[in-house]
């Protein structure tokens, strides 16, 4: 660990132009961090309340103190917590955010808050909500239709936040000023209103941007009276001169240390060796710098929440876990890469978690096949919308899941070509219900019932196309002639009840390939648990009513994390929604298998 030197001068006791009020528990002076006037510096670890489960909140709070921070940083995420306009936003139980910062204070350590409104994390639609998104509005700009929304979530989450800042006897020490601005865009009028609606709804402590280490996301994402901070995966001795000559007083602070990360489906398992990690965080903290491990512990994207990328017009979905290669593991295990981190960062108190968190045994239980997709599907009440073209997801105030279309065009005799134009993202049909592989339908002259199903497999949280619409967005024809007149029902998979499951399952017999299974399992104490599903290609999974995520055979992630505070003693429903072909067994193994693993080091031309 490189020791903090002791200061050549005293700590302020008055801010300088642009340093934090003098009530702020971090101020800065001479490229130096103070924490009430001692020398500091923050080493934090990013830790989503939103992706582990409330009951498992302590025990990895823990185990990041344990790994030797002293910080835990967190998003908010605002389609989270408000994911209809129509209802106020929640703050309990899973979305209690101000009992997960009261638990980080507990444990002795500070916690740094990034508000957004827009937060990336590889989240759906980078946090913001698809009933906003889904207006013409510009969004993450000074647009008032943004800013007036942006305004109206920020009065029911700010005071939260400030009630629990260091100044009020809380851990909140830091917040931040939107989110990596400089990669999106340049209104600078944008950023400072962000700044201002912060300070005006009670926040006193440190606020700082953060940003790529390059001259043209600096330029896009700084503000002149707040702290700039940068977001890296290498190379920190470059973003530390970059800023020391833009921003010579300011001490060095890396808000994201990219020391592992995330996974799309179809693609290799990153993950970054330990002597890269050592290396740079080592350039990180030398000379009094301040870090924050992006991610010390991932979790999950549980239910439907994980974002997606696009490139090239290519939509690239995120698996279910968000292990990312974080120094704890997404069931809590303490990593090689924990050991060495710690190392590091000089911890020398004793480490109090367990290694790893119990698992139940491994086992295999058959998974019964309840009924069909269609029926299923139909079998859950839901409001349909008729018209003349398929109606979007944003049209069925719909945010994640699926859409059913269905039209009754009437098709001449032979074989002819069905062409979807504009399908965001997957689409399966079916004609008088027998799904078309090939996308040709045999008509008899008659009226055909065509219907169409369309999967959300995640918005996009990066990048200019943030905000774009799902389902069915182009015309279908059958060969050159439009399909019009359809029934668009919504499929809110994420919102299914009980009930709900239990409408799917009940709508057998079971004649095809795909549709609704379930498997029994008996637990005699809860234990986390990992579900694998041998010989079934793509779907969903329910464990007790709740939405674990998404399963897909081209992996990379094959077992899903499931974790203890899920399971109850005695018997326990897994409830299996799958789309293309259904495998016959459930297993339960007693390790992660996140497939197999690729170096990666994220890096700025």
């Amino acid at each position: 660990m490189t020791e903090l030197p002791a200061p050549d001068t005293p700590a302020p006791t008055t801010p300088t132009d642009g340093a934090p009020t003098e009530a702020s528990a971090l101020t800065w002076r001479g490229r130096r961090l103070y924490r009430h006037g001692v020398p500091h510096r923050i080493l934090a670890g990013g830790l989503h309340y939103f992706r582990v489960h409330p009951d498992l909140w302590r025990d990895r709070i823990r185990r990041l103190a344990d790994l030797g921070l002293n910080t835990v940083d967190t998003y908010v995420p605002w389609n989270f917590h408000q994911p209809r306009e129509d209802e106020a936003p929640r703050f309990d139980g899973w979305r209690d955010l101000e009992r997960f910062i009261r638990l980080v204070g507990e444990e002795g350590l500070d916690v740094v808050v990034r508000p957004g409104p827009y937060i990336c994390a590889e989240w759906s639609n980078g946090g913001l909500p698809s009933w906003l998104t889904a207006r013409d509005v510009a969004v993450r700009s000074s647009d008032p239709a943004f800013t007036s929304a942006v305004g109206r979530w920020f009065d029911e989450l700010i005071p939260r936040v400030a009630a629990l800042q260091a100044a009020e006897g809380g851990p909140v020490v830091a917040v931040q000023v939107e989110n990596e601005f400089g990669s999106f865009g340049d209104d600078h009028a944008y950023v400072r209103w962000n700044r201002e609606a912060l300070t005006a709804r009670g926040i006193r402590e440190l606020l700082f941007t953060a940003d790529g280490p390059t001259e043209l996301m600096l330029d896009g994402g700084t503000l002149p009276d707040t702290l700039t901070a940068v977001t890296l995966g290498s190379k920190p001795d470059a973003a530390r001169k970059l800023l020391s000559t833009r921003r010579p007083d300011e001490p060095f602070v890396v808000a994201e240390f990219w020391n592992g990360w995330f996974d799309h489906w179809g693609e290799p398992h990153h993950v970054r060796g330990v002597d890269s990690v050592v290396r740079t965080l080592e350039g990180i903290v030398a000379d009094c710098g301040s870090v924050s491990l992006y991610m010390a512990h991932g979790g999950t994207n549980f239910g439907l929440w994980a974002g997606a990328n696009e490139d090239d017009g290519r939509l690239q979905p995120t698996v279910t876990s968000y292990d990312s290669d974080a120094p704890i593991a997404e069931d809590g295990t303490l990593t090689p890469k924990f050991f060495a981190v710690r190392e590091v960062l000089g911890a020398r108190g004793p480490v109090r978690v367990a290694e790893r968190m119990p698992a139940l045994p491994p086992a295999r239980v058959p998974l019964v096949h309840r009924a069909d997709l269609l029926p299923g599907l139909r079998a859950v009440p839901a409001p349909t919308l008729t018209g003349p073209r398929p109606a979007s997801f944003e049209q069925l105030g719909l945010d994640a899941g699926m859409v059913l279309h269905t039209a009754h065009p009437r098709v001449p005799e032979g074989e002819h070509r069905l062409v979807l134009t504009d399908v965001r993202d997957r689409a399966t049909v079916f004609a008088d219900g027998a799904a078309l592989d090939d996308l040709r339908v045999r008509g008899t002259g008659e009226r055909v019932r065509l219907e169409v199903l369309v999967e959300n497999l995640g918005r996009v949280n990066y990048g200019p196309r943030i905000g774009g619409h799902k389902g069915l967005l182009g015309p279908v024809l059958v060969d050159r002639r439009m399909v019009q007149g359809w029934d668009s029902r919504p499929i809110a998979l994420q919102d299914w009840s009980a009930a709900d499951l239990a409408r799917a399952g009940a709508a057998g017999p079971a004649t095809t390939n795909t549709g609704f299974a379930e498997a029994t399992v008996h637990v005699d104490t809860p234990a986390d648990t990992f579900l694998a599903l041998p010989g079934s290609r793509r779907g969903l999974v329910w464990v007790n009513d709740f939405l674990l995520g998404r399963y897909w055979e081209i992996g990379p992630q094959v077992t899903l994390y499931c974790p203890a505070p899920l399971l109850r003693e005695g018997e326990n429903t897994v409830t299996v929604l799958e789309l293309e072909h259904l495998g016959s067994t459930l297993e339960l193994r007693d390790r992660p298998q996140l497939g197999p693993p690729e170096e990666y080091i994220e890096e700025f031309d």
